[in-house]
């Protein structure tokens, strides 16, 4: 029986959503100085099984439609992380990098050919202080947690895209840094930091990949996460390791949450309620998903 994890066609929803949804994406009008800034994103990215939801699919590009398109995109993915911090190759059409392994072949040939995005490098690196220097990759191109839910959101691939890596895990460093990314959004430019709300891998069992079950422990820190966004509560968020029910299971490593709080920095007030826009899972993780102003 085919779904999400043994699709008939891989990525066969996908196709579907570029001959029947997609194009509407050209009637999304440009960001101008009159809308205000930019939100802040925090996004859950999937992997490859991501093209095989439709659901998915229509929830991150529906989310788009309702934002003017972005002069640029700044994203922080859980899948780079490097010290010091370093920005991806701007040259327009960088290769992608396929950070991934065992799913279907036709994952490790997309393509996601994005414009030149030198000037926000250029932006970037002027928005840094100097005790926080920034190495430029000369040749590293987006990974999965940027493509593949871009590839929804924009899939004319006609904005430019920089990857900024994470160098840190500590939440007030990485607020310290999204603060450092406010002005950016003032010029158009749309901040994202993509990860997955909860990601205990490890603890899924064969019924929550099959059948979507949700284990408690993933329940239990998405309903503790979703409150303290709620509540502007950044303290609270920040000590998650202590104070979040479902730890460590939820996040046996943090890469996947930490991004938030680049998000929160980058926010006017990280203590501001944010607006859940996607809610729900896949395989038993939480793809909650959230703006901020």
């Amino acid at each position: 029986m085919a779904d999400i994890l043994n699709p008939a066609v891989p990525g066969g929803a996908f196709d579907q959503f570029l001959r029947e949804v997609a194009p509407a994406s050209r009637q999304r009008r440009p960001w101008s100085p009159a809308d205000g800034p930019m939100p802040a994103l925090y996004l859950s990215h999937g992997a490859p099984p991501l093209f095989d939801d439709p659901l998915w699919i229509s929830q991150l590009f529906a989310w788009a439609q309702d934002l003017p398109t972005p002069k640029s995109i700044l994203i922080v993915s859980a899948h780079w992380e490097a010290a010091p911090l370093t920005l991806s190759a701007p040259a327009a059409h960088t290769p992608l990098v396929y950070d991934f392994g065992g799913f279907a072949e036709r994952y490790f040939h997309m393509q996601y050919a994005t414009p030149d995005a030198n000037p926000l490098a250029r932006r970037v690196l002027a928005a840094m202080p100097d005790s926080e220097p920034v190495h430029a990759h000369p040749s590293r191109g987006l990974d999965h947690g940027a493509w593949v839910p871009l590839k929804i959101m924009y899939p004319d691939a006609d904005v430019p895209v920089l990857q900024l890596s994470m160098p840190t895990h500590d939440p007030a460093r990485l607020l310290s840094l999204g603060r450092r990314l406010q002005s950016l959004r003032e010029e158009g430019v749309l901040v994202i930091g993509s990860g997955f709300m909860t990601h205990g891998l490890p603890y899924l069992s064969r019924e929550n990949f099959a059948h979507n079950t949700v284990p408690a422990w993933s329940v239990d820190f998405d309903v503790w996460a979703a409150d303290a966004l709620a509540r502007g509560d950044v303290d609270a968020l920040s000590d998650f390791r202590a104070q979040a029910p479902g730890m460590p299971y939820a996040h046996p490593t943090v890469e996947h949450f930490t991004p938030l709080f680049v998000t929160l920095g980058a926010a006017v007030d990280p203590e501001l309620p944010v607006q859940t826009i996607i809610e729900g899972t896949q395989f038993g993780l939480s793809k909650r998903s959230f703006q901020i102003a």
